[in-house]
């Protein structure tokens, strides 16, 4: 009897310790999560700077609608987000861009660009729902951002200039663009950089 009620006093005091294990380490996810900033859109050799002027274009999308890109836009930033319907990563990111293009409508415009056979991408629109979205084919509009991978996105602003730029795998790469744009920077890293920079120098 004696060794019954021994047992269940170890079984009770192991359950307290795993307890207060689970809490500790529970705070310690926590803190890490404060100190680690989300990953932003990784940024590639680009052809124009921060703040730049971008070329204007005036193109025609699938549907035959004239897109301009670039320029000045009265109050109102463009998205090109670059991407192709063989590409994964693009259609998991689809979700995030109809989002975006909701969310985010009172001051950016969103455009799709790609290139290749235009009936490939007027199939792709329509198994995608993305009619709302204008959609351009222009080699040359992807030439005159560098693009090389994809989904790659650029950011310009009011003034028809280069707001930010990256790679963007994720949501959270799409949002970190406008975070970006808020902060004044091409990109996310560029950011904790400058801001790693002012804390070693005591600012």
């Amino acid at each position: 009897m004696s060794f019954v009620i021994a047992s269940q006093v170890a079984l009770w005091v192991a359950l307290l310790v795993l307890g207060v294990v689970c809490m500790a380490l529970a705070r310690q996810i926590g803190v890490l999560h404060q100190r680690i900033a989300p990953a932003g859109a990784l940024s590639l050799s680009q052809p124009l700077k921060l703040g730049e002027p971008t070329p204007e274009m005036n193109l025609a999308a699938l549907d035959g609608s004239a897109v301009k890109i670039g320029g000045v836009r009265a109050g109102r930033s463009q998205l090109l987000l670059f991407l192709s319907p063989d590409c994964a990563i693009c259609e998991a990111l689809l979700p995030a861009v109809r989002s975006a293009h909701g969310a985010e409508r009172a001051w950016l415009d969103i455009v799709l660009a790609s290139d290749g056979e235009p009936q490939q991408h007027v199939e792709f629109v329509r198994e995608k729902g993305l009619g709302k979205i204008p959609y351009v084919i222009s080699e040359r509009l992807g030439r005159s951002y560098g693009v090389a991978k994809l989904p790659y996105a650029v950011l310009i602003d009011e003034a028809g200039k280069l707001s930010a730029t990256g790679l963007v795998n994720t949501r959270e790469h799409l949002e970190s663009l406008f975070v970006a744009k808020e902060r004044g920077v091409s990109n996310i890293q560029q950011y904790l950089g400058q801001r790693d920079q002012r804390r070693v120098s005591g600012e």
